[in-house]
């Protein structure tokens, strides 16, 4: 069985999903991620686990909170999952470009392995993909759209100068 709760936040809807161990999974930013999700699972709420785990998000979203600390379980290759460790690594309020990432785990030409661990990063916020940039210093997408990760930044106070694209 697959478990679910959501969380409204100023941010937007976040979906978590747990296994049956009750390790966050998932975290879905899109209502069409989301949709088809659903289609594919069958999917019971469960607001118990969802409700310490967005209450942690909830206070990361206000500023109150710097690391979100709640059990979960990564599912990728082992190059995604050290990308993503890489990504664990980046303090809050900082930043680092795909390249800067490969080569902190020593695969310095493998920056497009790297926006791709980032696209496909089950636990986006949890595992702050929103801290990833582009070579020069340009926002690159994002799952939960551009506007989201301005917003998550913004509440790291990483300042974003001319129009939105650079960082500063």
């Amino acid at each position: 069985m697959i478990f679910y709760d959501k969380c409204n936040t100023n941010i937007g809807c976040l979906r978590f999903v747990f296994k049956e161990e009750g390790l966050l999974e998932r975290i879905v930013l899109t209502d069409s991620y989301w949709h088809a999700l659903v289609t594919k699972h069958t999917m019971k709420r469960n607001h118990k686990l969802g409700k310490p785990v967005c209450q942690q998000f909830q206070e990361y979203i206000h500023g109150d909170r710097k690391q979100i600390d709640v059990p979960y379980k990564l599912t990728g290759t082992p190059f995604q999952k050290l990308a993503w460790e890489a990504l664990r690594n980046i303090p809050y309020g900082k930043i680092r470009s795909y390249s800067e990432i490969a080569t902190s785990i020593g695969k310095p030409k493998a920056i497009r392995a790297v926006g791709h661990a980032n696209a496909v990063n089950p636990l986006p916020i949890l595992i702050p993909c929103h801290r990833v940039i582009g070579k020069n210093n340009k926002m690159t997408g994002y799952a939960g759209g551009m506007d989201m990760k301005r917003r998550l930044l913004e509440i790291e106070d990483i300042k974003i100068a001319g129009g939105g694209t650079e960082y500063i």
